[in-house]
């Protein structure tokens, strides 16, 4: 025979509790990874991503254009060289502002 259950006795609530009581020791165990104020390997990925998106996107183009205007391979050149000096003026732009005097630093942390 079934017990009935206590009504004081709610199963979302326990169960709510136990998911507390979880999340309280694997945030309590968790380590913590200290990139210092900046985040600098942030920064230095975002920095790449820049420079090969750069390249490659002018690539890509110059390849569509070659394609297209069938003018191989000054396409393919032309979209190198645009491609790389936009990631070159891209590189200077964030490294300006990463230096920027005055420059202020926000955290977003729910901790």
């Amino acid at each position: 025979m079934r017990e009935t259950p206590d009504p004081g006795d709610d199963p979302l609530k326990r169960f709510d509790e136990r998911l507390e009581a979880f999340d309280a020791e694997r945030r309590r165990k968790r380590p913590v990874l200290d990139l210092g104020q900046s985040g600098g390997a942030s920064a230095a990925y975002r920095v790449l991503a820049q420079m090969l998106g750069g390249v490659f996107g002018g690539v890509g183009l110059g390849w569509l254009l070659d394609l297209v205007a069938h003018s191989r391979p000054w396409g393919l050149i032309g979209g190198l060289l645009i491609g790389t000096t936009t990631s070159i003026v891209m590189m200077i732009r964030a490294a300006s502002r990463a230096n920027a005097p005055g420059k202020t630093e926000t955290t977003n942390s729910d901790d």
